[in-house]
């Protein structure tokens, strides 16, 4: 199936920050690529983002490479077909199984899931994801799940942070209103 590209723009609401994420297909899959610029401790931070996912919408390769202050970051995430996961050539057991990558950083990876269940109105799926904690970079097992409300909500809940919330999504499957956290300022399809 070809996939019509999309991009948007979120404005982060709990600390000075954007982030800005294209959609696109690539050969047997599917990549978000982006940019998220924020104030983290009080120091910049401009973090740039790719997310590389297979036909099923399945995570396949994950890197983030920036800064924060003046501490220069590059981290490349891997999963294998075996379900191990790599952060920098280290295995992660921790979220070994997994399919997923959530950078915690931006809402751009809950696309990930909520394309990959395609839940009909009223379905909800635990949705399980290796996620990259920001500013600790590493990865952990974040438990979360979605419920499909409507059309274009969800019923989001991710108890580590005790965040139970109803995302709003776009037809592309960007989330463009995450209570407390992001908005979307623009977005084309």
């Amino acid at each position: 199936m070809t996939l019509t590209p999309a991009s948007i723009l979120w404005r982060r609401l709990d600390v000075e920050g954007h982030d800005s994420c294209l959609l696109s297909q690539v050969k047997d899959g599917y990549c978000l690529r982006g940019q998220a610029i924020f104030v983290q401790d009080d120091k910049p931070c401009c973090l740039a983002y790719e997310v590389v996912c297979d036909a099923g919408w399945q995570t396949r390769a994950a890197r983030v490479d920036g800064f924060l202050g003046m501490r220069e970051l590059l981290y490349a995430i891997e999963r294998g077909t075996d379900g191990q996961w790599t952060l920098n050539g280290e295995i992660q057991p921790d979220v070994a199984g997994l399919v997923d990558v959530d950078l915690g950083f931006t809402p751009a990876s809950n696309l990930l899931a909520i394309r990959r269940f395609d839940l009909g109105v009223g379905q909800a799926r635990p949705a399980p994801a290796a996620y990259l904690a920001f500013p600790e970079l590493r990865l952990t097992r974040l438990e979360q799940s979605y419920q499909r409300l409507d059309e274009g909500r969800y019923a989001y809940a991710a108890p580590m942070f005790g965040y139970d919330d109803i995302l709003v999504v776009s037809p592309a499957g960007f989330v463009v209103s995450y209570p407390g956290l992001w908005t979307s300022t623009a977005a084309s399809a």
